[in-house]
């Protein structure tokens, strides 16, 4: 049953926004109608995540991702306090203060009303739900254990959030450590080199080597430096639009595997968030081939995810999932050695949650390290190349002393 917006007046003149569910626009008039409501205003419920959303390719997405882990758990609380899925999504709804967040659940609740299993209301909006959200949903309400299945969902999009911040926040002072030092160094040589270069234009006396070199190095700056900045707008849009194709990105990804400190953190980041999300899955009851074929699809890195398809294929054909997986050197050994016990106890998704767990942790711990070690490098950095600078424009300055005595 669809759902519909509308705008309508009470009795007393006031008038009220809301949702209703109804199979056609003049069935919600007849139901606003007998709750003494006058209807200004009905529409269908436009949900954002369908097919006429995705040809809005900048509109941002009505759940973020921590919104979504937020909205997961508080499902997962009304489900296991026995409220039933449709007045659990009807209370979530109501509770929304996003009108897109409200419509998109009133939506889902119109789906379930109508008889649909709630993964296949979540498939009517991939762009909000994506395959392995789904495919959890399908296997809690197959298992019967839908409320605990949302709860541990909720959990592991929760540390993924909590893994994905913490990288941001040990990379971001660094970043605009180094964005702030070029943006003064570039200020230095396009504004304050000249201006002293004027005063030595007319000396015929031959001026320092650093002096010359930095005054080559403004004049380059001011002459060709727009070019410059160009080449490398121009560059990274070029790369941006060459990742799109699926060679190209496949051979960069795994060039990036090969980087020596931001290479191992990608490759430790990748397979945490597999490993995790495979023992979500083959904990929630999903097959294992589906399971594995749902957290390939997770892995940003192309490389990866195609060694994940390959260890799929094996799997496939009789292989065990840890020598599988050992095969592929890029991902780490720690995770085929967990799996492989997961294997000989018969507690392959807790053995695979403690491998995200240890990855992560050792993701973290080195995103730190590295962050700790390069913030002193970068102040130390920019104060070397400012102290050249300075001393290309005293230099001259102190020859000039020697000059006059």
């Amino acid at each position: 049953m669809p759902a519909f917006r509308f705008e309508a007046l009470d009795a007393t003149g006031k008038t009220i926004n809301g949702l209703v569910d109804a199979d056609n626009a003049k069935a919600a008039r007849a139901q606003l109608r007998l709750q003494a409501l006058v209807p200004l205003q009905v529409d269908a419920v436009v949900v954002q995540g369908s097919a006429q959303a995705s040809r809005k390719l900048f509109q941002r997405r009505v759940f973020s991702p921590s919104e979504l882990s937020i909205w997961t758990r508080q499902l997962a609380g009304l489900v296991v306090a026995g409220l039933p899925l449709e007045r659990a999504l009807t209370a979530l709804a109501d509770e929304a203060e996003d009108p897109r967040q409200s419509e998109l659940v009133a939506h889902l609740r119109a789906e379930v009303n109508a008889g649909s299993p709630f993964a296949r209301a979540l498939a009517s909006s991939p762009r909000e739900f994506d395959e392995v959200y789904r495919g959890v949903v399908a296997a809690g309400e197959q298992s019967g254990q839908l409320g605990a299945v949302l709860d541990k969902l909720a959990t592991d999009l929760e540390e993924q959030q909590q893994l994905k911040s913490k990288l941001i926040g040990a990379t971001l002072y660094p970043a605009i450590v180094s964005v702030f030092a070029v943006l003064i160094v570039v200020a230095l040589l396009v504004f304050v080199v000249p201006q002293v270069a004027q005063v030595f234009s007319s000396s015929k006396r031959a001026l320092p080597m650093l002096t010359q070199f930095m005054l080559g190095l403004s004049a380059f700056m001011q002459n060709w430096g727009w070019l410059l900045g160009l080449g490398l707008i121009g560059g990274g849009v070029g790369l941006a639009f060459a990742r799109r194709n699926e060679d190209f990105r496949l051979r960069f990804d795994s060039a990036w595997l090969e980087l020596p400190i931001i290479g191992r953190l990608a490759r430790g980041y990748n397979a945490a968030r597999f490993a995790g999300t495979l023992a979500m899955l083959a904990g929630s009851g999903v097959p294992i081939l589906k399971a594995l074929q749902a957290a390939a699809e997770t892995l940003s890195n192309r490389a990866m995810r195609a060694d994940a398809m390959d260890a799929l294929v094996q799997v496939r054909e009789g292989a065990p999932l840890a020598s599988a997986l050992a095969a592929k050197k890029r991902f780490p050994g720690l995770l085929s050695m967990f799996a492989r016990l997961g294997e000989q106890t018969g507690q392959l998704p807790q053995m695979l949650q403690r491998a995200a767990q240890q990855l992560s942790t050792e993701v973290q711990r080195k995103a730190l390290a590295i962050a700790t070690i390069l913030e002193p490098l970068l102040i130390v950095s920019m104060g070397l190349v400012v102290m050249l600078i300075v001393m290309s424009v005293m230099m001259p300055i102190m020859q000039m002393n020697t000059w006059v005595k």
